[in-house]
């Protein structure tokens, strides 16, 4: 079983990409705004931009949601002494899916949710808006089923099943 639900500590997650400036910004901003608690998330990348893309911030501010404190960071930073133990690494784009990740501490579960790169379009900015939508939309659509899922009830081999699931929808 994974560990016990608490009010005093909720599950951690990280969202890992390459660039850190968009994808895994907004997966964190929104089970940030949507977790009720539950979760606490986090996001990094194996070779971040130094930082976040406007049209992300843009994204989650039409949207409502927090955009203070936002940074683009590196992993490195989450498998340090000290670092919030890590319960669920989603990596949602596929260079960083494929690349050697640093040993997390605590054995986390692990899935990959891929979602097309914004931040990677060329052309206007009515198209790059609709990119950052389209993202917005894939991983906000995981992120619900990822609220939805009874946590507490199933073991670690089914959770991470389901979570691989996740990111096949």
């Amino acid at each position: 079983m994974l560990r016990a639900l608490s009010a005093l500590k909720p599950y951690n997650v990280l969202f890992l990409c390459t660039g850190n400036s968009a994808r895994s910004i907004l997966a964190e901003a929104y089970l940030n705004s949507r977790g009720r608690g539950r979760f606490r998330a986090y996001s990094a990348g194996s070779h971040p931009t130094g930082k976040v893309n406007p049209l992300a911030l843009e994204l989650l501010a039409n949207k409502r949601i927090d955009t203070g404190g936002f940074r683009s960071k590196n992993w490195d930073e989450f498998a340090r002494p000290g670092a919030p133990e890590i319960d669920f690494i989603f990596t949602v784009c596929d260079n960083a899916a494929g690349e050697a990740c640093p040993v997390w501490p605590g054995k986390p579960i692990t899935a990959h949710w891929g979602a097309a790169d914004p931040a990677a379009l060329t052309g206007g900015d009515d198209e790059k808006r609709t990119a950052f939508q389209r993202a917005f939309a894939d991983l906000s659509a995981r992120i619900n089923l990822l609220l939805a899922l009874p946590l507490e009830k199933l073991d670690r081999h089914a959770l991470k099943s389901r979570l691989d699931g996740i990111g096949r929808a």
